[in-house]
């Protein structure tokens, strides 16, 4: 039972630090600018914060019945998503290359 948890964990780990370590859009487009802009950052997050929720749910719904979630729930997943994509920001942003 501790084995999909843990996955789930380290899936959200990866994801959450993948639109700090990848200089193009969507992991395909490079950008015109020759840099990718902060803001396509943020939408890349948010899109795999969406990826990973939809792979917990599926998880959830093979092992029983899901239970309703409030928004409270995603409040607190999305602060929590935001904490784990801080190793990528401060390697991109506040580390001295």
């Amino acid at each position: 039972m501790n084995t999909p948890i843990i996955a789930l964990l380290l899936l959200a780990l990866v994801a959450a630090n993948l639109p700090f370590f990848s200089e193009r859009i969507a992991f395909v487009l490079v950008p015109k600018a020759g840099h990718k802009a902060f803001i396509w950052r943020v939408v890349e997050l948010v899109v795999l914060y969406f990826v990973v929720g939809f792979v917990a749910r599926l998880l959830e719904q093979k092992t029983g019945v899901p239970q309703p979630q409030h928004w409270e729930f995603y409040a607190v997943t999305a602060c929590m998503f935001i904490v784990l994509a801080f190793p990528g920001f401060v390697y991109r942003f506040l580390w001295r290359h």
